[in-house]
């Protein structure tokens, strides 16, 4: 990334404060009163916010992930930390330490000064000394940055937007006066501008990772390092040796490497003579990405780039460090995605579709045979049904649970959130989906070509809370077969049918469930239909 990046963010964030003036010389103009007061009271709430969050989120690190600080690092890595800290006039930040083997690492704090690394048991397992280094001087590389900072100062503008837009609104209901109209239509285009800066602040949060990467290329000299690092911890795939390999490390709303809204991690064992991992099966991995629309669709929504974009970004700086470009995506598309991408959207909305759908049925066979209406009740609940039952056999194929592995699983490019492909793996069970939280009740599998993350998912949130606290740790390093339905969105994960441990099945609920409320509600429709006509 050649570009000034404060360059970038002050220009953002001043485009980002244009639109917020715009819509308070709107109020001022229009409604004759100055909304000061609340957007006096946004901006405290939020430094409040800025100023406190570093120490919340230290305790619920030790609270709730059992993280250490200040912990005593490898000499490597606390040699390289002291060099950065050094040449960029900052303190030496406080290292957290989470003992579980699914690989994160992620920073938050203030400034640069008070920053605080979070790294996982997994990044030291599954990470070459090398890369470690790398995906720690990414982190650095937001510190430096003052990104925590500066992400702040962005937010606070759709935070003050959806203020105006609740304000204006509920004006415009309580208050009958001439200027309502006014209101309703200042509250209109805040919102729309609420959610147009959301927008830019996801690219804001996209770009600065990219600079970040650039920060951890430029202090290690090592970009393939940097991307090795990232195919194993984003799409995880990871060599043999690398993934039996342990560094020594003492027990004595952050910026991850990747989207911890998508941190479901994958790992998959494959490599070449020479030890590194196969390229062939990095290009594999990247297809899906590459090629599937719902990747782009993923990326806006996301505070972080696809890995094969920033894969393909520091492949273009290898050359400059005298290495050859660690990868090149020349795979050639066999057929377009964009057919199954469309019908995947409609059947996404069918269920909502319906409802208009069942009411138009309704009004013609009311208008052209007056049928009864709890016949016209009954039909409405049949065809709504009809529609939700096609979105649920998409996303959960109950026929032909096909034993795979995760490397198979993970060249699949026709598969999404709506469309699962039916699997069944065995392997062992190393630890928590969310590395180290007590309250969550995810795993990550390993078989014998890598792990991969299980979606454990229950009726009642409450439900998988308790299981979280008191069940999950029954499971950790127990062997398990799991039956369930493969997805991406975009990281790969497999939602849970059955789990099998020490010869107990446990099936979970949330799928048998959702076909016995059809089932009772085409009783319903059925019964409306037969007490309509008699």
């Amino acid at each position: 990334m050649k570009k000034n990046l404060f360059g970038i963010s002050l220009l953002t964030i001043t485009g980002l404060y244009v639109l917020l003036s715009a819509i308070v010389i709107l109020i001022v103009i229009l409604l004759g009163y100055p909304p000061s007061n609340g957007i006096l009271l946004s901006i405290f709430i939020l430094i409040i916010q800025f100023m406190i969050s570093p120490f919340l989120t230290d305790v619920s690190m030790k609270w709730f992930y059992n993280a250490k600080f200040d912990d005593e690092l490898p000499d490597y890595l606390k040699q390289f930390i002291e060099n950065i800290c050094r040449e960029n006039n900052m303190k030496y930040p406080r290292i957290g330490y989470i003992d579980d083997s699914s690989p994160n690492a992620f920073t938050y704090g203030h400034t640069k000064n008070d920053a605080r690394i979070v790294l996982t048991k997994g990044i030291f397992e599954l990470l070459t000394e090398d890369e470690v280094k790398t995906v720690v001087g990414h982190e650095l590389g937001h510190a430096v940055h003052y990104d925590m900072l500066f992400m702040t100062m962005a937010q606070l503008v759709p935070l003050v937007l959806y203020f105006i837009y609740e304000v204006t609104i509920l004006d415009n209901r309580s208050n009958n006066n001439k200027n309502s109209s006014y209101a309703e239509l200042i509250g209109l285009i805040a919102y729309l501008f609420y959610l147009f800066s959301n927008y830019i602040i996801l690219w804001l949060s996209r770009t600065r990772e990219y600079y970040a990467d650039d920060f951890s290329i430029k202090v290690t000299k090592n970009p393939n390092s940097l991307a090795q690092a990232l195919v194993k911890i984003g799409y995880g795939l990871t060599t043999t040796a690398d993934s039996n390999k342990k560094h020594s490390v003492s027990r004595s709303n952050a910026l991850g490497i990747f989207d911890s809204k998508t941190s479901k991690t994958l790992v998959v064992s494959s490599y070449s003579k020479s030890g590194s991992i196969d390229k062939n099966m990095i290009k594999n991995a990247m297809k899906w990405e590459m090629w599937n629309p719902w990747a782009f669709i993923y990326q806006l929504n996301s505070t972080h780039p696809l890995i094969s974009r920033r894969l393909l970004e520091i492949s273009k700086s290898s050359k400059e460090y005298n290495q050859e470009p660690y990868i090149i995506f020349d795979l050639q598309k066999e057929e377009s995605y964009v057919d199954d991408f469309l019908v995947e959207i409609l059947i996404n909305v069918l269920p909502f579709l319906s409802l208009i759908i069942a009411l138009i049925i309704s009004i013609m066979l009311s208008m052209c045979f007056k049928l009864n209406s709890f016949i016209l009740w009954g039909l409405s609940i049949i065809i709504v049904l009809f529609c939700f039952d096609v979105r649920l056999k998409r996303k959960y194929k109950n026929k032909d649970y096909k034993e795979s592995n995760i490397k198979e699983l993970l060249g699949e490019v026709k598969v999404s959130e709506i469309t699962s492909i039916p699997c069944t793996i065995e392997g062992k069970i190393i630890g928590r989906g969310n590395p180290g939280c007590i309250f969550n009740e995810d795993f990550i599998i390993k078989d014998e070509t890598g792990i991969i993350f299980l979606d454990y998912k229950q009726p009642l949130k409450l439900q998988d809370k308790i299981f979280a606290l008191f069940k999950a740790p029954e499971y950790f390093n127990k062997s398990a077969k799991i039956t369930g339905w493969y997805r991406r969105s975009p990281v790969p994960y497999i939602e849970i049918n059955t789990i099998e441990v020490d010869g107990k099945v446990k099936r979970l609920c949330s799928y048998p469930l959702m076909v016995g409320f059809e089932i009772v509600f085409l009783l319903i429709g059925i019964a409306l239909i037969i007490i309509g006509i008699f």
